[in-house]
This record gives C-alpha cells, sequence and structure tokens, in this order.
C-alpha cells in the first residue's frame, strides 16, 4: 500500500466534479522549474475527478516548494530520495502512468540517456522499462526548447512511446500548458494509449457570429467546449486533428492545426476546403453554427434612434446536407434539441434528425435544462447511431463525453476495416 486508509483533508475535495478516475493511481515527477505551481493545480484536478496521486520530486524541486506542502495537496506521501529503498518499484508496479512536471531540460536531457541521478529520472527510467505510460509536460525558455540537443532527446522519448505535452511558445519562453490541456493529456494516454494513431479526424467546435451591421451580429450561446475537449482527446490519443471552429469561449489547443470561421458559411466552406484537400477518416461536426442569418447586412452602425427596426431572417445552408455531396466516410453530427427534460422526446427528435440528414450517428442533448449544456462544463447526451446503436451517458464533464464519442468513433472505424 502506498498510502494508508487514515482520512486526510484531501478527501474532502476527492470525486467532488466526477468519480470516472477511481482506482486510477497516477504518479508524478516535480523537478526544478518555477512552474511548478502548475503540477499542484493538475494533481488536485485529478483528484477532483476521483484519482489517487503519488509524488516523486527531486532535490531542486523541493528547493522552490516545500515536500510537506505536496502531501497536504495530495493526502500522500512525497519521495525525495529513494535510497535504499524499493520505493520506485513499488511506485512503478502500483501507478498507472508517470507524469513528469514541470519537465526542465536538464531531466529531459537525463530520461533520455537513462541517468538515474535523482528520484525522479530513476522512476522514468523504471517506468519505460517496464512499458507503462509516460507524460512529459516541459516548460523551459525557448532557447532550450529549440536547442539541437533538447530536440533529439524530445524525438527519441516520443519514439519510445512517451507523451510530449508541448509548451505554448510566447514571449521567448515554451510555456507550460494549461491544466485542462495536461489533465486530458494523462487521462487520455493512461486510460486509453494511442488506439487513434494514424487516424485524421475533423472536429467543428463553437458558435458562429452573423452580422446586422459592422458591430451587431446574431449568435448564441456555445461555448466551443464539447468540439475542443473532442479535439484535444483525441490529438493526445495519437489523431491527426484539425478543428474548425467560431469564435470559441474556452482556450483553443494551441497544439492542434486549427481554422477560425466567423460565419456559417464560412465554416461549411472551411470543411468542404478540408475535405477537398485532404482525407479524413472521421468528421465530428460538434459545432453550433447558426440556423439563420440577416438577409441584408447594413454597413457601419445602424442608428440607435429608432423606435423600431424590422428584419428578415434566411436560412443558413446546413454543413450535412453539402458534405454528403464530397464526402462518403464517418459522419457524427450534434443535436441541441428543446425536450424539456423528457428522454423519450429527445430521442425521437434525435432519430428524426438522424435520419432525415446523412448522419451516421447523432449526439443529442437536451438544451432545455441549465444544470448542463451550451455553457456547461457537463453534458447528458443521448447517442443515436443508424445501425441501432443507442447509448445514453448521464451527466458528466465533456472530457468523459468526448472520450466515449471517440471510443465509438475508433470502433466504428474498426468494424469498416
Amino acid at each position: 500500500m502506498l498510502r494508508d486508509t487514515i482520512f486526510h483533508p484531501v478527501d474532502e475535495i476527492r470525486g467532488t466534479r466526477s468519480r470516472h478516475l477511481e482506482g486510477i493511481k497516477f504518479v508524478f515527477g516535480l523537478t526544478g522549474s518555477t512552474a511548478i505551481y502548475r503540477a499542484i493545480d493538475v494533481m488536485r484536478e485529478l483528484i477532483r475527478r476521483g484519482a489517487e496521486i503519488y509524488v516523486v520530486m527531486s532535490q531542486k524541486a523541493t528547493e522552490l516548494i516545500g515536500p510537506k506542502l505536496i502531501e497536504w495537496a495530495t493526502g500522500s506521501k512525497v519521495y525525495t530520495d529513494f535510497g535504499g529503498e524499493t520505493g520506485h518499484v513499488a511506485l512503478s508496479v502500483e501507478g498507472n502512468s508517470l507524469t513528469v512536471i514541470p519537465a526542465t531540460a536538464d531531466i529531459v536531457s537525463k530520461i533520455a540517456t537513462g541517468i538515474c541521478d535523482n528520484p525522479v529520472s530513476l522512476l522514468a527510467t523504471m517506468f519505460l522499462g517496464i512499458n507503462k505510460p509516460i507524460i512529459i509536460v516541459p516548460a523551459m525558455h525557448e532557447g532550450l526548447w529549440r536547442s539541437p540537443p533538447i530536440v533529439k532527446a524530445i524525438e527519441y522519448l516520443e519514439s519510445l512511446g512517451v507523451t510530449i505535452v508541448s509548451p505554448d511558445i510566447a514571449g521567448g519562453r515554451a510555456r507550460i500548458a494549461g491544466v485542462e490541456d495536461i489533465v486530458t493529456a494523462i487521462e487520455a494516454v493512461t486510460l486509453r494509449g494511442k488506439d487513434l494513431k494514424g487516424l485524421r479526424i475533423l472536429v467543428t467546435a463553437g458558435p458562429t457570429r452573423e452580422k446586422l451591421d459592422s458591430i451587431r451580429f446574431l449568435t448564441n450561446p456555445s461555448s466551443g467546449r464539447m468540439g475542443v475537449a473532442i479535439a484535444r482527446e483525441a490529438y493526445f490519443r495519437g489523431a491527426d486533428v484539425t478543428l474548425v471552429h467560431g469564435p470559441l469561449t474556452v482556450s483553443r489547443p494551441y497544439y492542434v492545426r486549427s481554422i477560425y470561421v466567423e460565419t456559417a458559411e464560412d465554416m461549411l466552406k472551411a470543411v468542404i476546403d478540408e475535405v477537398r484537400s485532404r482525407s479524413y477518416d472521421a468528421i465530428i461536426l460538434a459545432g453550433a453554427p447558426s440556423d439563420f442569418r440577416f438577409k441584408t447586412v447594413y454597413r457601419g452602425k445602424l442608428s440607435s434612434d429608432v423606435d423600431e427596426l424590422t428584419v428578415v431572417l434566411e436560412r443558413t445552408p446546413k454543413i450535412i446536407d453539402r458534405l454528403r455531396e464530397v464526402y462518403k466516410g464517418l459522419v457524427i453530427g450534434f443535436a441541441a434539441e428543446f425536450a424539456e427534460g423528457d428522454i423519450g422526446r429527445l430521442e425521437e427528435l434525435a432519430k428524426r434528425k438522424l435520419f432525415e440528414r446523412g448522419f451516421d450517428y447523432i449526439v443529442a442533448n437536451d438544451v432545455s435544462r441549465q444544470d448542463i449544456g451550451f455553457v456547461s462544463e457537463y453534458n447528458e447526451v443521448l447517442i443515436i447511431g443508424r445501425n441501432g446503436l443507442r447509448i445514453h451517458i448521464e451527466k458528466s464533464l465533456k472530457d468523459v463525453i468526448a472520450r466515449r464519442i471517440l471510443d465509438m468513433v475508433r470502433d466504428e472505424l474498426r468494424n469498416r476495416g
């Protein structure tokens, strides 16, 4: 046992956001970078999802943040020196994966060359030896990140199956990835591995804006969170991902190939252009393009002095209708329906859309509910397939729903051969 059963204050937050990681043991290796604070946020987010966390710290890491604070934050013993003990063996056997965060240039080089002069590099070498998942989250100056020896070390580690959560290059620094990106990488690699490697997937996300004049527009409350969650999950599971998105209110995954669009017509054009220029195994239409646009768009700013203004709306083209003219592969659609809590009604509406349009599967949710959907981190969906599949995913984090959708995509593509 790596931890006794005595209650710890961290148990007050365990599973408060989700319980889908219950029984999963994540091992973390912390090294000496000022970005070490990010590790605490990541570990506690995983705990909120039900996980157990175990930590190893290098000497330089302990100089930046005390082991007692990390122990308080995670509820587990912190290893700073294995000495003659076999803690590295126990951790590698019981741990489901190892995440090295923040990964300095020094630790990256040591793991790549098998130098075991600190507990983190020793543990990483052990995980490599028994072929368990390793996630490395670099944080260093841009010059180091682009240095040929570090580039070579990163490429070698990737060839061994190590997942690298690339930093965001900004202001001369290779800035450590965000919490959501790191958590997705850890979960995806630990729970699914690289099961989507070799697949190319296009995902749409977010709303569109249909202009009335130069500053006013028609839109909807979509945040783009669902589509972004799918794109992130697919990327870390090994897929080649393109994200076509409108104005997002969540962070865009900087490591995913992205195309920004403004209007529903723009989103349609981007999707069609992609399909014509590249070969895709699956297309997931999680975006929420506007169904209507103004028939007349005014230049400049309409005066606010008028007491009444009459405008005419016209229907925008449906992406799926035009898509099916040029693409015969797997298409998953989304349907935001006003079902007023009636699951039978939601299923009826979803089936109608599934068979009237050219979708292979449709993911429907009830937008009449205030606790899920557009701006929420949670959703509850009903997945209906032309093949008779019916899956009801009860209220879950959108990250979890994204994983289930991609599981379905994987299985369907395998069945198609």
